[in-house]
């Protein structure tokens, strides 16, 4: 008679490790709430989405993650480090979209794309990466252009090129869909999935069903304070 042999029980799949985490983390002012207190935890090569009504938090919530801003309550930590944008460590990892970032009339897309590859130090190549990075994002024929000279889906694209130029672990963009037409949010999708197959972790405020459809591993439920 055959021996059965008993299987093991499966193990349960640990959960990815977390790059970046905020733990009950919360902001108030005055005695004012502007977030509640959150957890929000993301690993390498995943997205986490915040979703929630105009006036939840969810921006102030990116700042929290982004270091720019202190809590009140709980910890915001890069691999166990507090984050602060401050920190040299920190700056390196977190790159961050909230809001228009600065410009300068005089210098063109691509010099700004210049400007950005060369503030981080890598090196040779810094053209060929700004102009790649431009026709990426389908605006490559505009590199020659000033930022006052763009239309307002243009100038989004701009944005996202100069925070998508430099090195980074981790993106925090903020309803990075906005002003886009069909075209332009599916490219945006497509995009920032291959950050996530490159292992770039990514936290994004986004009300857009189809690209949180695209590119969300979890999400995260904002509550208005």
């Amino acid at each position: 008679m055959p021996r059965s042999r008993a299987k093991a029980a499966a193990r349960p799949k640990a959960a990815p490790e977390a790059l970046l985490l905020a733990s009950a983390a919360g902001k108030s002012v005055d005695g004012a709430h502007l977030v509640r207190p959150t957890t929000v935890s993301v690993a390498a090569g995943r997205c986490t989405v915040l979703r929630g009504e105009n006036g939840s938090g969810k921006t102030t919530l990116l700042r929290l993650l982004a270091g720019t801003t202190a809590p009140s309550t709980g910890t915001v930590t890069l691999e166990g480090r507090t984050v602060d944008e401050r920190d040299p460590v920190c700056r390196a990892a977190i790159a961050a979209l909230l809001g228009a970032p600065t410009s300068y009339r005089d210098l063109t897309l691509v010099d700004h794309l210049v400007l950005v590859d060369a503030t981080w130090g890598r090196g040779d190549g810094a053209q060929e990466r700004a102009e790649a990075m431009l026709a990426t994002l389908e605006i490559g024929h505009l590199e020659d252009r000033f930022p006052h000279e763009l239309s307002s889906g243009q100038q989004q694209l701009f944005h996202l090129a100069l925070t998508l130029v430099r090195p980074a672990r981790v993106l925090l963009l903020d309803e990075p869909e906005q002003r886009l037409d069909t075209h332009k949010r599916d490219l945006l999708g497509r995009l920032l999935g291959q950050r996530k197959a490159e292992g770039t972790a990514l936290v994004i405020a986004s009300h857009d069903p189809q690209l949180i459809e695209a590119v969300a591993d979890d999400v995260v439920d904002v509550v208005p304070a």
